[in-house]
């Protein structure tokens, strides 16, 4: 990242950014041609009260750092938020209840636990686009702007890989259960924030294992 991109990014639309999202910013990240196993990735899941962004709330956040092509579960964190509202429906999903919630971290903390834990790296998401509204929608009431962090998402590789074959997709094998099974990766407890993270760290790796040597930061983003 040039120093140019760098101060438009501080300077979002004309508000001066600081605090944890500006040090994220400032951090170094790799260049696109470095090797992939040079890089230091951030595996990141969520888990929200809704799929609509503007009538959910996130409820928990994980994280597990990637460095030199290998996952480092010293590094974990799961971080559970006090909501506003309830969890409703979701519950059946994520199996957070209200009371597991009521002693929860505000909103605002989480979020920058996970800046830093974000400095200098590149995240990794499944299916990244619901993931990153939620943490944009977060970064904006906070510090005025959204993340804009370099962000690898495993659906759109395996998705692409799958194209490059002329394999059909066929229904659930873009989920992360779906796309894991195809490495025989074992199955795992879904729709927890941190085993998540996990999961899609190992899809990472298993994938970037297939693609072989010669990979690059550019050939996943």
């Amino acid at each position: 990242m040039g120093p140019g991109l760098r101060l438009k990014r501080l300077r979002y639309r004309g508000l001066v950014v600081h605090g944890p999202l500006a040090a994220c910013w400032e951090a170094p990240l790799p260049k696109p041609g470095a090797d992939w196993r040079r890089v230091a990735f951030l595996a990141c899941d969520g888990e929200m009260s809704s799929l609509e962004v503007a009538a959910g709330e996130l409820l928990s956040l994980g994280w597990l750092p990637v460095v030199d092509g290998a996952a480092q579960l010293a590094g974990a964190q799961h971080r559970v938020v006090c909501p506003s509202g309830g969890v409703g429906q979701s519950a059946v999903v994520h199996q957070l209840r209200d009371v597991d919630l009521a002693g929860g971290e505000e909103a605002g903390a989480v979020l920058d636990a996970f800046l830093a834990a974000a400095r200098g790296r590149v995240l990794v998401f499944h299916n990244a686009r619901l993931d990153l509204a939620f943490l944009d929608r977060l970064c904006a009431a906070r510090y005025g702007a959204p993340l804009l962090l370099p962000v690898v998402d495993t659906l759109r590789l395996e998705q692409r890989l799958l194209a490059r074959r002329d394999q059909a997709v066929k229904a659930g094998e873009l989920t992360l259960a779906g796309c894991r099974a195809r490495y025989g990766l074992p199955e795992h407890a879904a729709h927890n924030a941190l085993t998540d993270s996990l999961a899609t760290a190992e899809l990472l790796l298993a994938h970037a294992a297939v693609r072989g040597p010669g990979l690059r930061l550019k050939d996943l983003l």
